[in-house]
């Protein structure tokens, strides 16, 4: 579509004249507003909350900002592009040449914006997705080269947003294996803040691809004006925030350009990764609903299937297995209630069996020793008692003590004439060779092919790269291996999804390696840590469910004390923590006592009956563990007719003034009966003065409730139910 042509986005807010020099990036609530000057050149206006009359922006001159901005002949910031013309030249100048609008299904609108350089033939097109309902945008840039000789690319960000306030903070999410998401908040002053990753593969474990930023105070939860933006990418990403001398504040976001430079050769295409991102006047809790809304629908596989209650093999006996002990463990779960089992590592390999983690990985053949009668026995033996079957994988990745190495070493991540560095026994395969793609996405298409009746795999991912180096790739395209890697890695995982889209599959990366929205549309679940601790859990479920949807996040209850931390909890608060997200359980029926295995037992039955507002409910966040010694959440269900709404107690409190909270999110013309869930039936609950009774929305979400809580690690958890 030509300039002279009005926009579909624009919702015939203007006329035809008027589209020659903006365009509107519009939802039902937001617009990104972009305007071409005299010189041709792109501009952001303006990016808020949405602007009912556009032509009334004609009456006075807007302050602008560069809306893609390039390393030219007067830009002294850092840039979104640089590029190393055919000839040498550094500098790029973009101007405008056209853009275009069409409306894609009920409620996205695509736009694209297409840019020259003034002289050379390098072109740049400008691509969003405007999502009405769920007010996200996502945005990313096609780079072509039409020169006769390659260019070269040191920076290709996805989005270049630009900001005017009096101050700016921003929160970010970070830890390392076993301590995943925990949030940390600052004020932006004058200069630049990065935050990245140059990990390459499992690139998300000491920081993750998404940012929340505050304008004029701190973020609050349910007020004040915030901009949440994550980055769908499983490598090497950057977020640069930079704040100039006249207080203006531009957010570049992408891949990671760090040993990174691109050689686009002649014709070719560089497609950067999606950034999405959502504005909000009402503070982080409708950021998190945008995100989760749009999630179920666009950005998680099977966003509004129900998902199954699984126990895992794993912390009951690592790799230590055979038929017999996997058969009893396919009858405890059939016994308590649960619907899949999943066999973890340890079930390939013979030449070098899987015994430990240091042998076996790339060799996926059933090991014969542990399971003579292969998968498909265990398959079986799921369906002989109405369950389902799941197994590992960890497809990228190759033990040295293998029969893969052994004939390909030349497929792993490593530089010429260095050490090869492992990392849990293992190395990288190198994902820029089309031989390894195909060895990849092989060994998941004929584990499933051959073993009909697998019904949930977990891709595991257990290190990041070291010594980056490709034997696949030329001397002067070494720095591809960090974008390539990832490119064809998605590649896969759209092949194995597309073949398989009743397959459930959980992206697992030793824990929340991996939780992006590049990934997610391929994966059902996400495992957010290998950490089960349930204190660690609420914190790192709390940082997680800021951008991503419940109904992906996996929670298992383990045993206790916890393998990791030997700190000890109750049984009840193990079930209720994992209960918060998508339950599955790693302590085995086994192991309990019988009080334990009932308390269990209607735990997973009451958890059935409430799964669907928990993992379809619109979250409501009302006392955060960072701030105060009680964390409390709540889920509500689109009818607003149920609620569940959980209580954890962080630091024991020895004289506790109860904190009286209100409730988010119900109706207020409702009457709701309260009733606690995974109530110990032998003594006497906080919960009875509230227990059975009756109130109206208005008063939950006015008066609100105040109970006591004194014990460390105290849980709990109560529904609200409609009474008609």
């Amino acid at each position: 579509m030509k300039r002279n042509i009005l926009l579909f986005t624009c919702f015939y807010l203007f006329s035809v004249s008027y589209a020659a020099e903006y365009i509107p990036i519009t939802t039902n609530n937001t617009c990104l507003l972009l305007k071409v000057n005299d010189k041709k050149r792109l501009e952001q206006s303006y990016f808020g909350e949405k602007i009912r009359n556009i032509p009334e922006t004609e009456s006075v001159d807007l302050e602008t900002f560069s809306a893609y901005s390039t390393f030219g002949t007067n830009h002294v910031f850092e840039a979104a592009l640089r590029a190393v013309q055919s000839d040498g030249n550094t500098s790029t100048e973009l101007s405008y040449v056209s853009h275009t609008s069409e409306k894609k299904g009920d409620d996205v609108f695509h736009t694209v914006i297409s840019l020259k350089d003034d002289y050379y033939d390098l072109f740049v097109d400008i691509h969003y997705n405007a999502y009405q309902q769920d007010d996200i945008l996502e945005q990313w840039v096609e780079i072509r080269n039409g020169q006769k000789k390659t260019v070269r690319l040191t920076g290709y960000a996805s989005s270049d947003l630009s900001f005017n306030a009096r101050q700016y903070y921003v929160s970010h999410f970070h830890g390392d294996w076993a301590n995943e998401m925990h949030i940390s908040e600052q004020q932006l002053t004058e200069g630049i803040k990065v935050i990245d990753s140059k990990l390459g593969v499992r690139a998300h474990q000491f920081t993750h691809p998404c940012f929340i930023l505050s304008l004029n105070r701190p973020a609050q939860e349910n007020d004040g004006t915030v901009v949440g933006a994550t980055l769908a990418w499983p490598g090497s990403f950057r977020f640069n925030f930079e704040v100039n001398n006249s207080n203006h504040l531009r957010i570049l976001s992408g891949a990671n350009p760090y040993a990174s430079e691109y050689m686009l050769e002649t014709g070719k295409v560089l497609k950067t990764p999606e950034l999405l991102f959502t504005y909000s006047n009402k503070g982080t809790g409708k950021m998190t609903r945008n995100f989760h809304r749009w999630a179920r629908k666009y950005g998680i596989k099977n966003g509004n299937k129900e998902r199954s209650i699984l126990l895992n093999n794993w912390e009951a006996t690592y790799f230590d297995f055979d038929e017999t002990k996997l058969t009893r463990i396919i009858d405890d779960a059939a016994k308590m209630g649960f619907e899949l089992f999943l066999l973890d590592d340890g079930w390939f390999g013979n030449k070098y069996p899987r015994n430990n983690d240091d042998a076996g990985l790339g060799d996926w053949q059933t090991n014969k020793s542990k399971l003579p009668n292969g998968i498909p026995y265990l398959i079986n033996e799921c369906k002989k008692r109405n369950i389902k079957f799941g197994i590992w994988v960890e497809p990228e990745m190759v033990n040295p003590k293998s029969e893969l190495y052994e004939q390909h070493p030349d497929w792993v991540i490593a530089q010429p004439h260095r050490e090869r560095t492992e990392q849990r026994n293992q190395l990288i395969l190198d994902l820029s060779n089309p031989a390894v793609q195909e060895f990849v996405y092989n060994t998941v298409d004929q584990i499933l092919s051959s073993n009909p009746g697998i019904e949930y795999v977990k891709w595991d991912c257990n290190r990041y790269v070291f010594n980056s180096g490709s034997s696949s790739l030329s001397a002067d395209k070494q720095s591809h291996l960090f974008f390539d890697y990832s490119k064809n890695l998605l590649e896969i995982m759209n092949r194995v999804s597309k073949k398989y889209p009743h397959t459930t599959f959980m992206a697992c990366s030793g824990g929340g390696g991996r939780i992006d929205y590049g990934s997610m549309k391929h994966f059902d679940e996400y495992w957010i840590s290998d950490n089960n601790d349930p204190l660690y859990r609420i914190y790192t479920q709390w940082g997680a469910q800021y951008f991503f949807p419940t109904i992906g996040l996996a929670s298992h209850v383990s045993v206790s004390p916890n393998h990791i931390t030997r700190r000890s909890f109750s049984l009840k608060t193990r079930f209720d923590v994992a209960m918060a997200a998508k339950l599955g359980m790693d302590l085995q029926p086994a192991q309990m006592s019988p009080k334990e295995y009932e308390f269990s037992k209607n735990a997973i039955q009451t958890y059935k009956e409430i799964r669907k507002t928990i993992l379809l409910g619109d979250l409501y966040r009302i006392l955060s563990p960072y701030n105060s010694n009680r964390t409390v959440y709540m889920y509500v269900n689109e009818e607003q007719s149920e609620a569940v709404v959980f209580n954890f107690l962080i630091r024991k409190e020895i004289y506790p003034a109860p904190p009286n909270f209100v409730l988010q999110g119900i109706d207020p013309l409702k009457k709701y009966k309260l009733t606690e869930i995974n109530k110990d039936p032998d003594n006497w609950s906080r919960f009875n003065k509230y227990e059975g009774k009756i109130f109206s929305g208005d008063y939950l979400m006015k008066v609100g409730l105040n109970f006591a809580m004194y014990d460390e690690y105290e849980s709990l958890v109560f529904k609200l139910t409609e009474v008609k």
